[in-house]
């Protein structure tokens, strides 16, 4: 695929930084903002409901919750928790989606509730009743919606980075006991969860901790920093599972040149062994600087995002492009995300072998897919 714009899923009044799909419920929570600067550009945490009507995927805003001064730049699920990277803080919110109304009213719709003999003294005059009929009519309508609340239950100082604190990245670990956050000091911070209690500090890098990730066995945490010192750095790293092989792990990671020339030199996407974390291949993945990575959770699938706001995805096991859409956004793509390997998310696919989610500076999230190729290739024998 060339350059094209892709049709925007969903479009927000604030720029897009961060986006992640929850496993269970298949809400897509997507964030970001003007921050603290007074320019009338608002913070917020979006929850958006996706639907695959017949093959194309729609969404719609069910729940804002608003973060004052602070624009949520990265964040990570956890159940039904959501870490937030706002400024130099990790802000941990719980959200829970509650009953319409409207269904616990449909229950007591018999005549002898309190909402039935409510609706009967409405009823004595004529243009009284016709007022509260229309009054009910609309407010059956917003019970009707999903309910969702936030709230903030805790909070650590994630980066302390004297002169402009900002957590760039933040993950929990597999079996949640552990919340990791990394920053523009350098320090990996290590909290357990849910107390918050730091477990460990260390000065990792003189750079920037630009990502890092956390094996399932909590015991190794890979990391990209920002280092001048060599032609090129990482800037993205993500362990990820291999198809059919249970306990096999790979490490993905992304490697970009730290000088811009005229012409400009290729990035390049890595594959390790992750027991031993000795490299497997190396292939180029184009000129245009990578932004943003995100591996699907089969491992089957990686998702690059570019500074000039291409998207593409790659078969993880060879390396190879599979999908290609130049300046897909209009700048910057921040963060991906494929669609959960949950029942949810496997029937909010379809007839895709993979769905992926991208978001940007210009405040659009759009719906990337990949056509399941098997069924292709028994529908190209048949003909």
């Amino acid at each position: 695929m060339g350059k094209r714009r892709m049709p925007d899923l969903y479009r927000a009044p604030f720029p897009l930084y961060t986006i992640k799909v929850d496993p269970k419920t298949g809400w897509v929570i997507t964030a970001g903002g003007g921050g603290g600067s007074k320019t009338g550009i608002k913070n917020a945490v979006h929850f958006l409901g996706l639907e695959l009507v017949g093959d194309q995927h729609c969404a719609t805003l069910v729940h804002s919750h608003d973060t004052d001064t602070r624009a949520t730049m990265n964040l990570a699920i956890g159940g039904d928790v959501i870490a937030a990277g706002q400024d130099g803080r990790c802000s941990l919110m719980r959200f829970r989606q509650h009953q319409p109304r409207g269904k616990a009213a449909a229950k007591d719709a018999g005549g002898g509730s309190e909402q039935g003999a409510a609706r009967r003294r409405a009823g004595k005059g004529g243009k009284g009743s016709e007022g509260a009929a229309a009054r009910g009519n609309v407010s059956e309508m917003n019970d009707n919606t999903t309910q969702i609340s936030v709230d903030t239950f805790g909070e650590v100082q994630s980066d302390l980075n004297p002169q402009d604190p900002l957590q760039k990245c933040v993950r929990f670990s597999p079996d949640l006991s552990l919340l990791l956050t990394g920053g523009t000091d350098g320090h990996i911070r290590v909290w357990e969860y849910p107390s918050l209690k730091e477990k460990l500090d260390f000065k990792a890098h003189e750079g920037e901790i630009e990502d890092l990730d956390i094996s399932p066995n909590n015991k190794h945490i890979p990391l990209s920093p920002t280092n001048f010192h060599i032609p090129c750095y990482i800037t993205d790293i993500w362990f990820g599972k291999v198809e059919d092989q249970k306990d096999t792990l790979r490490l993905y990671t992304v490697q970009i040149p730290h000088k811009r020339d005229r012409k400009p030199p290729q990035c390049y996407l890595s594959k390790w062994d992750g027991q031993n974390f000795l490299p497997m291949l190396t292939n180029p993945c184009g000129t245009e600087v990578i932004s943003t990575l995100a591996v699907s959770d089969s491992g089957t699938f990686l998702g690059l995002g570019t500074v000039t706001g291409s998207v593409a995805i790659y078969v993880a096991f060879s390396l190879q492009k599979l999908y290609y859409v130049q300046e897909s956004h209009g700048i910057v793509v921040t963060d991906l995300a494929f669609l959960p390997d949950t029942p949810k998310g496997q029937s909010l696919k379809g007839n895709n072998e993979a769905a992926m989610l991208s978001v940007a500076v210009d405040s659009r999230c759009q719906m990337h897919t990949v056509r399941n190729r098997s069924k292709w290739f028994e529908l190209v024998a048949l003909i």
